[in-house]
């Protein structure tokens, strides 16, 4: 594993099915350093990570991208609460809207995260700030299903009480036609819960 000689303080982070993570610190700033898991298969996921990045950078989504090539990415350490914990500990529901905005850009710009159904360990929150990360499995789609997964979590989840007919009739209109008027009926839905 090649990585730049200027990281200080190197220490393992976390391991996952394609990545290990690495903390450290960059010029200064405190970074996560993603190289390849050697037992993975997958090929190219940190390039397209780092692809995805830069594009959703400009919209204000994921963790800013610092340095990438093929041996690894780095980008800004993500701190703050898993968004479950958030919700458990602060009651504030309306990190949802932010969450649902961000899911919503990427429908518009026709990506797929893939991650939505169980997002437990992808959104973080500090500040009531929301940074989503792990982009690596991201996809140009013409039927993107960020909006609707992450809606399908909610339901599936005890903590929130979104499970009746009306919210699903409501998902199934914006699936079938991803426009504004759809998407803020879903937002109107969830605030008034």
């Amino acid at each position: 594993m090649k990585l730049p000689k200027n990281i200080k303080n190197l220490q393992y982070f976390a391991k996952g099915k394609r990545s290990i993570v690495y903390i450290g610190v960059y010029n200064n700033k405190k970074v996560a350093i993603k190289t390849k898991n050697p037992k993975s298969e997958a090929k190219g996921r940190l390039e397209n990570e780092a692809k995805y990045l830069r594009l959703l950078n400009k919209h204000k989504i994921g963790p800013k991208l610092i340095k990438s090539n093929k041996d690894y990415i780095i980008y800004s350490f993500v701190e703050g609460d898993l968004f479950i914990d958030y919700i458990k500990k602060k009651k504030e529901f309306v990190i949802l809207k932010n969450i649902l905005e961000q899911c919503r850009i990427l429908d518009k710009l026709k990506i797929n995260k893939l991650e939505f159904t169980h997002p437990i360990k992808h959104i973080f929150i500090k500040n009531k700030e929301v940074t989503i990360i792990d982009f690596e499995r991201c996809y140009k789609s013409s039927n993107p299903k960020n909006v609707t997964q992450f809606c399908q979590f909610l339901m599936s989840s005890e903590i929130f009480n979104f499970k009746n007919e009306e919210f699903k009739r409501i998902l199934i209109q914006y699936k079938q036609n991803q426009n504004n008027k759809n998407f803020n009926i879903i937002l109107k839905f969830i605030s008034s819960s």
